[in-house]
């Protein structure tokens, strides 16, 4: 496993999540710390291998407080939803790896700072995350869709994603997708109609 000392003594703001073990980086640094990463001696993380987006849904826990005169209250604890840019750095020169950094940002506003003009290979993959995530890359080169068509207006992968029930893009609908592609179907006429 790769020492992450020195990297959270160079950079203070930067948290250790120890449960993934990932660096959270803030947005301002996003770029100093990657290139740091890439040109520090004894790190030298050359390769971006994987850039992924990940949605969390806001979480409600409730949970019972016993209270100084033995009655017990409900506690509700609120914590806020989140959208993360996930990137796992390797050294190919050094053959180690990986270090996981992450950016976090809102579900409702979401942009992160691009690695691209430090890792030239996150360009599709953050293209990627903006496609299905709707994750706004700050100073990528190129920031449109890749994989849905210029039109679609939404995001699949986010966890509140809602399916649209009209599928007259799929040209040959199946199963499930066939029963509510027909509601879109033109209404046959009937023969009283075809009459008059």
């Amino acid at each position: 496993m790769i020492d992450l000392a020195p990297i959270l003594a160079k950079f203070p703001t930067v948290k250790h999540d120890a449960a993934a073990n990932a660096l959270i980086v803030p947005q301002a640094l996003a770029l100093e710390v990657a290139k740091w990463l890439r040109d520090d001696p004894a790190y030298r993380m050359d390769y971006a291998s994987n850039v992924a987006g990940v949605d969390t849904l806001p979480v409600e826990k409730k949970t019972k407080v016993k209270q100084p005169d033995g009655t017990e209250r409900e506690v509700v604890t609120k914590k806020p939803g989140s959208m993360e840019v996930v990137y796992h750095l390797y050294s190919m020169a050094l053959k180690h790896g990986p270090i996981t950094i992450k950016q976090v940002t809102t579900r409702e506003n979401p942009a992160v700072t691009s690695l691209t003009p430090i890792y030239r290979g996150a360009e599709f993959q953050e293209r990627e995350a903006f496609d299905l995530f709707g994750i706004q890359f700050e100073g990528h080169p190129d920031l449109r869709r890749i994989l849905m068509w210029d039109e679609f207006k939404d995001f699949p992968m986010r966890k509140d994603y809602v399916e649209p029930d009209d599928y007259e893009y799929e040209p040959t609908p199946h199963d499930a997708v066939l029963a509510k592609a027909k509601a879109h179907y033109p209404k046959a006429s009937t023969s009283t109609e075809a009459a008059s």
